[in-house]
């Protein structure tokens, strides 16, 4: 039976925070991340109506809340195992469920110039302009629309160099804060929230599944947990150097022989998350291993936010199935 909890995302967790901000039991923003604030609102609902007060929405407070609506399946579960990969590691880069992680803007805080959309692409490293112009190309009108009198600028600046790019980006944002300037800010936005832009940045990222399955044969993994950390490794790290892949290709050689099945998968998955880990920069190695060891473990915490892998993105021990579709193509 599905239910809703702390660490749920998605549109499903909209309605409920609607439904009980309707009844003034809820505050909080609308954003579909079921939180500390959606769990407080649920437990005083469900004491007002005789539940247990558990905070978990399940079909007995689905009904009390919506009484002529059946508790939907959340419909992240029933997208290709790509399409939930993406959504995880977009979660994780954004603090954002779908759709919202699709429109979300960073600005030069690391480097970069700006970061925009599920996986952060952007201009430092050179992804974010093939997004861009493949947008202009397939969807000119619309980015037109969109942008208006500030188009032919956005057009000017895809043409530039790297470092000309650049200093647009940080001419364009609070140099302090790294927050963008409006209405560039609102633009991009407003771009983010378009099915066309989101269609193409599925599809780039169907790219980097294919990589992370590639991966997988290579360190012997098989299951949709091995996929999405192998993904995510190719979005936050770029991938496994040389020394990293002996490295892990030693450790796990060590691993003791009566492990086997489901263990000896996640022997292998934690192997590869601290070594990838470590060879981060130094700031970075920690973040990077308790992000990696959440996805390898199934659960955990990250950037303050609760995550169970197989409740909130059905991603489990399974194999992975052979499709690598992402989803919909534009």
């Amino acid at each position: 039976m599905p239910f809703y909890q702390r660490g749920s995302k998605g549109e499903e967790v909209k309605q409920i925070q609607t439904g009980l901000k309707e009844l003034d039991y809820y505050r909080g923003p609308i954003d579909g991340d079921f939180g500390g604030g959606t769990e407080a609102a649920v437990k005083a609902f469900q004491k007002t109506e005789g539940l247990t007060p558990d905070g978990i929405v399940g079909d007995k407070t689905w009904k009390a809340l919506f009484p002529d609506e059946k508790i939907p399946t959340p419909a992240i579960l029933k997208k290709p195992l790509a399409y939930r990969c993406l959504a995880l590691t977009g979660s994780f880069e954004t603090n954002a469920p779908v759709p919202d992680c699709f429109a979300r803007l960073s600005g030069d805080f690391d480097g970069q110039g700006i970061s925009f959309g599920v996986l952060q692409w952007n201009l430092g490293q050179g992804s974010l302009q093939p997004l861009l112009l493949e947008m202009d190309k397939k969807h000119s009108k619309i980015l037109k629309e969109i942008f208006d009198k500030h188009y032919p600028v956005l057009r000017a600046m895809l043409k530039e160099e790297r470092d000309g790019q650049l200093a647009w980006a940080r001419s364009i944002q609070d140099t302090q804060r790294h927050r963008m300037d409006e209405p560039w800010r609102g633009l991009f936005k407003a771009l983010g929230r378009r099915k066309e832009f989101q269609n193409i940045q599925v599809k780039y990222a169907e790219k980097l599944f294919r990589s992370a399955l590639t991966l997988c044969k290579e360190y012997g993994v098989r299951s949709e947990r091995a996929a999405a950390l192998m993904f995510d490794i190719k979005v936050q790290n770029g991938g496994i150097g040389p020394l990293v892949k002996v490295q892990i290709k030693q450790d796990i050689a060590q691993i003791p022989r009566s492990i086997s099945g489901d263990d000896q998968e996640v022997a292998r998955l934690r192997i590869i998350s601290n070594r990838r880990a470590e060879a981060a920069k130094p700031k970075w190695v920690e973040d990077v291993r308790i992000r990696k060891l959440t996805i390898a473990n199934g659960e955990g915490t990250v950037h303050g936010r609760d995550y169970a892998l197989e409740d909130q993105y059905g991603i489990r021990l399974k194999q992975a199935t052979t499709s690598r579709s992402v989803g919909r193509r534009d």
